[in-house]
């Protein structure tokens, strides 16, 4: 790792001398600390680096910093310079993260930007806003509880679709229609032009006959022509106007919507630097789906049958467009689904991923302390206790079997706890959803309407795909950050014994500990200054989440607590201690800093988020987990693949997977994602560096009620009783070790007791069949000969290659 010095206060341990600041972070730029080589830096190129950054974390904390400061005018001039040091110190040390989006997307023209491309959760309460979100990169949650569902969709109009023969990507010739009948799933994955026959081509072209108004002037007479805007505000607007309408109940009406201006697919996003667009094929792809699978059977349902519902109507269009952002270029889209224990259709919605192929959200059944009661001690007589103990038996035989889905404890959530979910405005003219760049109004009656809804919903709240943050069900933000207590550390850690710093080293690294805090907490509530699409919402709450990642390197070297040792407090008093003054510190900045810019206190400050990619740039362990393994290969996927006669890497493949290639990193092509490849980054976490030995604890090495334990100290010390989040924490219990039985079991009596858990049943990974995981275990002796493969003497380093070899049993003398 590397160091940094200041001249003001020097101080000798053994025979190491270490200069540490006098001040915080001082107000002069401090070298940036190098990314984590090997996976640190492959995380950085993928989603920080921009060319101009010259892979310099330095220069990405330049920007981010510069960009931040652009929203605040308040106070003199060196007041703002001073701050911009101070945060830009920060993050270039590491000791303040912010988020991914906020790497990646902060510069000097923040401030003329919208909210939604740096807000990392939200959630919505219609299909097109939900869209919209998930096409800006914020990850969003959705309640799809029967009192909140206003539309049906066999309301909807009838769709007609039209893509201009001229446009570039319309399949027109053989080898277009060929790729299209793919993109269609109409044709076989692999399926090649030389494979592709007459009869293929002429079923596709009546398809295509059949599907897509070939011509506008064929258009019925009276229907609605609206013509997609080239933009994710176009594309959002196109589903608004037909979701309204469904809304309106105007189902004799025809809607056409007409592609044609839409980018051809491949060519540059400029707002999001540069990324490839999906092209029309993508949006049409996900409106013909809807229109197949959503309103035509909910329109011309058998009356012997069983109806869609309307959330199952909902859970399908948001599904079908979701798909269509996991291929736009931008990121793959993230979402939550919650629905109440109670609604009757609630079996249905459990068994909707495993059963129905709804792969896209992250499902959880919303319960509270009533469901669990009835589940424990209820009268068995009772109907709804019957009820709530079949929603308990469901949802925990198919998160046994597939993974999902989970509780959540509703009534534990900020907003239900404190009221201020109920106190949100009803508006009729949509004013609550609209910013600079994109104005409701088609959709403002049906906004008005499911805002109604939720001002008397038993779950007025729900929450992000992760589960950390709590947000009103008609749609809100939260802005959350990182900050990493360990890389606060003034002085060169590798040169300090765990447990046994100095005092004022101590001290020092305290303090920076601290103002990466504090300044957490201004960046945030600066960010909250953006123009959104909520802004009445952000107004109202100001909600900001910042929570620490790598606890367990910071808890080992600067108080010498294994995590063993953290889960008896007492023990560990000053290491819980110090989390809990961080947390009133946090707080208390939050409160200070609303007030000198007249905004209105955060209703939440403290969070803490899964982090998976801040913290692998630096090697961390995640947010609050611990380190899933001792030694992997993590794999990365890169866009590439090779010649099958030559081996060539063909164009157009990323080339930075020639690169690795001749680097001697391992590299596999995938059968599953064809055109895709991925290389293996030997990965040590640092925490195994640290010289922790025996008392590393990794998470398949922990139990079930450690975990929950350490979950509920962090929710004590660190989220607080008020003004708090959730941890997210995905908790891992091994089938191999536990029986459904017993699974239930742990559920029942541990997952009341905390606000937030998504516990995942898992296999160990080779039974797992996959034809790869993102991080694959290996033993020390074939990871030690994966590296010495490696022709990169940087990466020897970065694993500790003398450890690896005394593991494999070649110690060198």
């Amino acid at each position: 790792m590397d160091g940094y010095s200041h001249p003001s206060l020097a101080v000798r341990q053994d025979s190491v001398q270490h200069t540490i600041p006098g001040t915080g972070f001082g107000d002069s730029p401090l070298p940036p600390r190098a990314l984590d080589v090997g996976m640190g830096v492959a995380v950085g190129r993928r989603t920080v680096f921009r060319p101009e950054d010259e892979e310099s974390f330095g220069r990405v904390a330049d920007r981010v910093a510069a960009g931040n400061m652009s929203l605040v005018t308040h106070g003199s001039a060196e007041a703002r310079a001073l701050e911009e040091m101070r945060l830009r110190n920060a993050i270039a040390t590491g000791a303040l993260l912010t988020s991914g989006r906020h790497l990646q997307h902060g510069d000097r023209d923040q401030v003329g930007r919208n909210m939604e491309v740096f807000t990392n959760c939200s959630t919505a309460i219609s299909s097109f806003a939900e869209f919209y979100l998930l096409l800006n990169g914020s990850g969003v949650g959705r309640a799809y509880d029967d009192e909140l569902m206003a539309v049906d969709w066999a309301r909807a109009p009838r769709l007609v679709l039209h893509l201009s023969p001229s446009h570039k990507d319309y399949p027109e010739t053989r080898q277009a229609l060929h790729r299209f009948g793919i993109e269609m799933s109409l044709l076989p994955w692999g399926s090649t032009e030389e494979s592709f026959d007459a009869a293929q081509e002429a079923e596709l072209r009546g398809f295509l006959g059949r599907e897509l108004l070939r011509d506008l002037a064929d258009a019925p007479a009276g229907a609605t022509i609206h013509k997609v805007a080239d933009s994710r505000e176009g594309w959002a607007k196109a589903v608004e106007i037909l979701e309204s309408m469904a809304f309106e109940g105007r189902a004799d009406e025809v809607l056409v919507l007409d592609l044609s201006d839409v980018r051809p697919a491949g060519s540059p996003i400029r707002g999001m630097q540069g990324r490839p667009a999906s092209g029309p094929v993508s949006l049409l792809r996900g409106l013909m789906n809807i229109r197949r699978h959503v309103l035509e059977p909910s329109r011309d349902r058998d009356p012997a049958g069983e109806a869609l519902q309307p959330w199952e109507q909902a859970l399908l269009v948001d599904h079908h467009l979701s798909v269509e952002v996991q291929v736009g270029g931008a990121r793959r889209a993230a979402r939550m689904a919650t629905k109440s224990w109670r609604d009757p259709g609630i079996g249905r919605f459990i068994r909707a991923k495993s059963e129905g192929g709804l792969w896209t959200a992250n499902n959880s059944v919303m319960v509270d302390r009533e469901f669990w009661e009835r589940v424990r001690t209820g009268e068995p007589d009772d109907r709804l206790t019957q009820h709530a103990r079949m929603v308990f038996e469901e949802v925990t035989r198919c998160a046994y079997l597939n993974g999902e889905p989970g509780f959540i404890n509703g009534d534990m959530l900020e907003d239900h706890r404190t009221g201020s979910a109920w106190q949100k405005p009803v508006h009729e003219d949509g004013r609550d959803f609209r910013s600079d760049r994109y104005q409701v109004d088609h959709a403002a009656g049906l906004l008005a309407e499911t805002a109604r809804r939720a001002s008397s919903a038993n779950f007025p709240v729900t929450t992000n795909p992760c589960g950390e943050i709590t947000l009103h069900v008609t749609g809100g933000y939260c802005v959350i950050a990182d900050f990493a207590p360990l890389l606060a550390c003034p002085v060169e850690i590798n040169a300090l014994e765990a447990g046994n710093i100095p005092a004022e080293v101590a001290e020092a690294w305290d303090r920076r500990v601290e103002d990466s805090v504090r300044l957490a907490v201004r960046f945030l509530i600066r960010a909250n200054r953006m123009n959104a699409l909520y802004g009445e919402e952000v107004a109202r709450t100001n909600r900001i989440g910042v929570g620490p990642t790598g606890l367990h390197e910071w808890a080992w070297m600067r108080f010498g607590h294994g995590f063993r040792e953290l889960l008896d407090s007492e023990r560990s008093a000053d290491f819980w201690g110090m989390l809990d003054r961080l947390s009133e510190a946090a707080k208390a900045e939050s409160i200070a800093y609303a007030d000198e810019l007249g905004m209105v206190h955060p209703v939440t400050v403290t969070t803490v988020k899964p982090a998976g990619t801040t913290s692998k740039l630096f090697a961390l362990t995640e947010g609050a987990h611990l380190p899933a393994r001792r030694q992997y290969l993590r794999w990365v996927q890169f866009k590439g693949t090779r010649d099958e006669a030559t081996g060539a890497w063909l164009t157009g493949s990323d080339p930075l997977l020639a690169d690795y290639e001749a680097r001697g990193y391992p590299i596999r092509q995938l059968r599953s994602f064809p055109g895709m490849s991925i290389v293996g980054f030997p990965t040590v976490p640092l925490l195994q560096r640290l010289g922790l030995g025996d008392g590393l604890v990794t998470a398949p090495e922990a139990t079930p009620e450690e975990q929950y334990q350490w979950l509920r100290l962090m929710e004590r010390y660190w989220i607080g009783a008020e003004r708090g989040n959730q941890v997210s924490y995905t908790l891992k219990v091994y089938t191999d070790q536990h029986d459904l039985d017993s699974f239930r079991a742990i559920v029942r009596d541990e997952q009341p007791r905390v606000r937030c858990c998504s516990i995942l049943p898992s296999r160990p990974d080779s039974e797992l069949g996959y034809e790869y995981l993102p991080e694959e275990e290996v033993s020390a002796g074939k990871f030690a000969a994966i590296v010495e493969n490696i022709n990169d003497g940087t990466v020897q380093e970065a694993v500790d290659w003398a450890h690896l070899q005394c593991a494999s049993g070649v110690c060198p003398i």
